[in-house]
């Protein structure tokens, strides 16, 4: 056996049954849904070895943590087959919901990552779990010329502020798309930043998963006169 192969049978030991079956409880999924999870969290706990994918942290917790917590985004926008996930770092959520549609017609993720070992990852994942996808090797300020044709939904987890994600997702959001963010406990904090840039009319879930967590839904998003800058960082142009 490798070392890295024992590395990552030392991680998958951190795992907790118990946490799978919590995760899978909030968030129901098919039985093959399930076995390209556990292909792709196998994968992540071997790569994560040398490329840090996710907190090591939260390796106990990783399937309520990170997979039902990317999960979740499905039952809030149902109908949606094409999503574009802005920054998809370690694949969430991105991955886990290309593992969720695989069986649905027409069905395509976007996964939009800047750094090229985190690429890297997301293609073998993909290729891995044997699902339908496309890995953007750029920065997610250019998603809206990288990705081509319509867009159901467009998300971020743990990415950056609304101020900067909002500019990001505009251009995907005025062709049609619903935009859902994963934020956390400061999300009052970071709307109130967001709409002196933005005008918007936020829907906030709070997630399944708990810890104080939501999902911003964004259906309508208007530049606030020429107070944001074209890159969406949400910074005066002076």
């Amino acid at each position: 056996m490798s070392t890295m192969a024992k590395v990552a049978k030392q991680s998958a030991s951190i795992l907790r049954p118990a946490d799978k079956t919590a995760a899978l409880a909030l968030t129901p999924v098919s039985r093959e849904t399930e076995a390209r999870l556990d292909r792709y969290v196998d994968l992540l706990l071997q790569w994560q070895t040398k490329t840090n994918l996710v907190a090591p942290s939260t390796l106990p917790t990783l399937w309520t943590r990170h997979i039902a917590d990317s999960l979740q985004l499905l039952a809030l926008a149902p109908g949606a087959k094409v999503w574009a996930d802005l920054g998809s770092g370690g694949g969430f959520p991105g991955v886990v919901l290309a593992c969720a549609l695989a069986e649905t017609p027409g069905a395509m993720v976007h996964l939009v990552e800047r750094n090229a070992k985190k690429a890297a990852f997301l293609r073998e994942a993909l290729r891995v779990t044997d699902v339908r996808g496309m890995v953007h090797l750029a920065e997610i300020g250019d998603t809206g010329d990288r990705i081509t044709g319509p867009v159901d939904c467009v998300t971020a987890r743990a990415v950056a502020p609304l101020s900067q994600l909002i500019g990001f997702a505009e251009p995907l959001v005025r062709k049609g798309a619903k935009a859902l963010f994963l934020k956390g406990q400061d999300v009052e904090a970071e709307l109130t930043e967001a709409t002196k840039y933005w005008k918007i009319a936020p829907h906030l879930h709070s997630s399944r998963t708990g810890g104080g967590g939501w999902v911003v839904e964004l259906d309508q998003i208007e530049r606030r006169g020429q107070s944001a800058t074209g890159d969406g960082t949400g910074h005066d142009r002076n």
